[in-house]
């Protein structure tokens, strides 16, 4: 589940992870305040992850600063974790790792091995 400070850049990120990894696990976008301005709320990020979670747990992508702050006041032990990740790679490991249904340990650890991916 992604959390950014916009909404719009949650839900397109959302829509190329979906994209190129499929559709196989559930993704929300959690960006933005309830008002539509920018910020992050605890009321969003809340009913995003009520709206993934199927009992297995829920990784959460912050963008930056007080979306991660905000998304680390959800953070239950087994079952809501906050990744430090890419925005964007993160998310795509994590929805492909999801997708095939492993446990929510090794979601979590492939969106971790973004950090180290190069683009040269």
């Amino acid at each position: 589940m992604l959390v950014s400070h916009s909404a719009g850049l949650a839900a397109e990120v959302v829509a190329l992870t979906r994209g190129i990894a499929g559709t196989e696990a559930p993704m929300a976008a959690a960006g933005g305040m309830a008002d539509g301005a920018l910020g992050t709320s605890v009321d969003v990020i809340e009913r995003a992850v009520r709206s993934v979670d199927q009992g297995d747990g829920v990784v959460l992508i912050p963008d930056l600063g007080s979306s991660v702050l905000t998304a680390r006041l959800l953070e239950e032990d087994g079952r809501v974790v906050v990744a430090d990740v890419p925005f964007v790679e993160g998310a795509i490991a994590a929805a492909v790792a999801a997708g095939t249904g492993v446990p929510l340990a090794d979601v979590l650890a492939a969106a971790e091995e973004a950090r180290t991916y190069r683009k040269l």
